[in-house]
């Protein structure tokens, strides 16, 4: 008679069984208290964090407008002080060229003078006195040095008045280029948000830089460049005046002791031609050297361009690697190869980039250059022109000395002396 096989193992009483299950509903009770209690900290965390965030965010924000807004207001500033000190710096310029004008001519005045008092000293017998026309002479040639004097120490004075302007110039420029790439940098991190395509980690994002100022110092800077600029244009402007006015003075002093002679006018004449002849040698080789200089940049352009298509077909090359599948995708030797004469290419379109540059430049100066090579030479010439009919005009003046009457040469305003004088001289 078959038995029933009984599965052998621990039996549990009833009442073991209704703990178990009790305990099993106690802890689910426990374990979604916990869990609901965690629920509402983590959102109460979210919302706390969630507005913390967004407030600094604005607030952020708010610093970056104002601080665009005063870094704008500086830019604006200082651009417009660099106008000023450009527009100061080339009246001074101007000035400085006309006091140095005005100082060459008194050169021309003083060898006049000079030759005048040589030629008198030629005269003979009773004619040897000492009449108002000699101490007029040597009036005015100590009129014309101390002209001159003044004239140089205010050219000089000039000069150093320039070279603390765009000393000046100098700083006002660097502070305002710089407060243009941080003007372009703030903006571009106002215009940063959480769907910019370009925001990424950063190592140590918190770290103070070396050459950081403090505010005080940065506002201390950007005035003290700014007053210092305002008051070298104030002495300029000064200075300016003071040249005008010892100009003025030194030509009405000797607007009416110019003299000219048949002597000086022939020498100038003789200068002029020579001048003529080394602008006109200057003309044509500065027209050579444009034509060089010419087909110099047309042959920088060609390298430029082959360069570029080289540069092209490495980038294909490149671009067409990536594509590589799986293991294939390694930096071999070809990469490196590739990599480094992208490289190579990309520094020598830049080498001879700035180099068409300079050569522009060069060109540039040199059609300048002529420009001024002939404007000098019409000017020149049309002097000459008009020396040469003050020759002509003086040939009238041979005629006995006791019949000469002197007469006001209206181009040179001087007056001429008799030629029989001058020959027996």
């Amino acid at each position: 008679m078959a038995s029933l096989s009984v599965k052998p193992g621990q039996r549990f009483t009833l009442p073991d069984w209704q703990n178990n299950s009790l305990l099993i509903s106690a802890d689910a009770e426990q374990q979604r208290y916990n869990s609901h209690h965690i629920r509402q900290e983590g959102r109460a965390l979210r919302n706390e964090t969630g507005n913390q965030a967004r407030w600094d965010e604005h607030n952020n924000r708010t610093r970056l407008n104002d601080r665009v807004t005063s870094l704008d207001r500086w830019r604006a500033t200082l651009a417009r002080c660099l106008t000023d000190i450009d527009l100061e710096i080339d009246a001074l310029t101007k000035v400085k060229e006309a006091a140095e004008n005005a100082l060459q001519a008194k050169n021309l005045c003083l060898d006049v003078a000079i030759e005048c008092l040589t030629f008198r000293e030629s005269r003979r017998d009773i004619d040897v006195v000492r009449d108002p026309v000699e101490e007029e002479l040597h009036r005015e040639v100590k009129v014309i040095e101390k002209a001159k004097k003044e004239l140089q120490q205010r050219v000089d004075e000039a000069f150093n008045q320039l070279c603390l302007l765009k000393e000046a110039r100098q700083q006002l420029s660097c502070d305002h280029r710089h407060k243009v790439e941080t003007l372009e940098l703030d903006r571009q991190c106002l215009s940063f948000n959480v769907t910019s395509g370009n925001i990424s980690f950063k190592v140590n994002p918190t770290r103070i830089p070396d050459g950081t100022t403090a505010l005080r110092e940065w506002e201390l800077n950007s005035q003290c460049n700014k007053d210092r600029a305002e008051a070298e244009m104030r002495a300029s402007v000064d200075l300016r005046g003071a040249i005008t006015l010892t100009i003025a003075q030194t030509n009405n002093e000797l607007d009416a002791q110019r003299i000219a002679t048949e002597f000086a006018l022939r020498k100038r004449i003789r200068d002029m031609e020579g001048a003529l002849s080394e602008l006109r040698w200057q003309e044509q080789n500065t027209l050579e050297e444009i034509a060089e200089m010419e087909e110099e940049i047309r042959q920088l352009e060609e390298d430029i361009r082959k360069r570029t298509l080289d540069l092209k077909v490495a980038h294909t090359r490149l671009e067409t690697r990536t594509y590589r599948p799986h293991i294939e995708l390694c930096r071999d030797q070809a990469q490196y190869g590739l990599t480094d004469e992208v490289q190579q290419l990309e520094g020598t379109i830049r080498a001879l980039q700035q180099k068409r540059t300079e050569s522009q430049d060069a060109l540039d100066a040199l059609y300048r250059q002529l420009h001024r090579i002939q404007t000098d030479i019409g000017y020149k010439t049309n002097s000459l022109q008009l020396d040469n009919k003050c020759m002509d005009t003086r040939r009238k003046l041979v005629v006995p000395v006791e019949k000469f009457d002197p007469e006001v040469d209206a181009v040179n305003r001087t007056r001429n002396l008799p030629r029989n004088s001058q020959l027996e001289l």
